[in-house]
């Protein structure tokens, strides 16, 4: 983000702090020039400078609300915004305080029913990994496959893979293959990742041997 740009974010920042609607006004204006908003794999890796710009927005908004409040405002921008806007909102999610957390969800959940690999990409993020339940991260996994979507932008991918995951890749691996269609080096190279052993159960009392 250039000085232009950044000086620009500190202003709507402090309008944001002094009257918390204005983030209605600004949260849409933080994509306009001078941010970039990047278009390549890298930025559905890293996100781009309009991204983090909304997120440094949605912060300060967590400085001056309720938990409720928060909850409810952050909701009407995604609800209320376009794709740039959601994505932006599904970026910040880290940022946010646990009063959040369940709304999050809720809106990682309809990030993934996009078939937009920006806010797919989005919505698998640190958030996802942190929070989704495990069957609902293996299907973002996937979901990034079938949209194009580069696995690098998935977090905690290595932590996170485990033997279900890889029995899918494999079982979606086999119909490309079946259909005469590329695999992609993404599958390949999940196919690839190292998941640890399930741990032996200790033996208990009830433990017939």
């Amino acid at each position: 983000m250039d000085a232009r740009a950044d000086d620009r974010l500190a202003a709507a920042e402090r309008r944001v702090r002094e009257r918390p609607r204005a983030i209605h006004e600004e949260f849409p204006l933080a994509g306009r020039p001078p941010v970039r908003h990047g278009t390549g794999p890298d930025a559905l890796v890293l996100g781009t400078d309009d991204d983090r710009a909304r997120a440094r927005l949605l912060s300060v908004l967590a400085e001056v609300l309720s938990p409720q409040e928060l909850r409810s405002e952050t909701e009407r921008l995604y609800r209320h915004g376009d794709d740039a806007e959601r994505r932006g909102v599904l970026r910040a999610l880290p940022v946010l305080p646990a009063s959040v957390r369940g709304l999050g969800l809720t809106l990682v959940a309809d990030g993934l029913r996009s078939n937009d690999p920006r806010l797919v990409a989005a919505a698998m993020g640190p958030f996802a990994a942190a929070h989704l339940d495990q069957r609902a991260w293996r299907q973002g996994v996937l979901k990034c496959l079938f949209v194009g979507v580069p696995l690098a932008a998935v977090a905690g991918l290595e932590r996170r893979a485990d033997a279900e995951l890889l029995r899918m890749a494999r079982d979606l691996a086999e119909e490309r293959r079946a259909a005469g269609r590329e695999t992609g080096p993404d599958l390949r190279a999940l196919l690839d990742v190292a998941v640890p052993p399930a741990p032996v159960p200790s033996r208990g009392e009830d433990d017939p041997r």
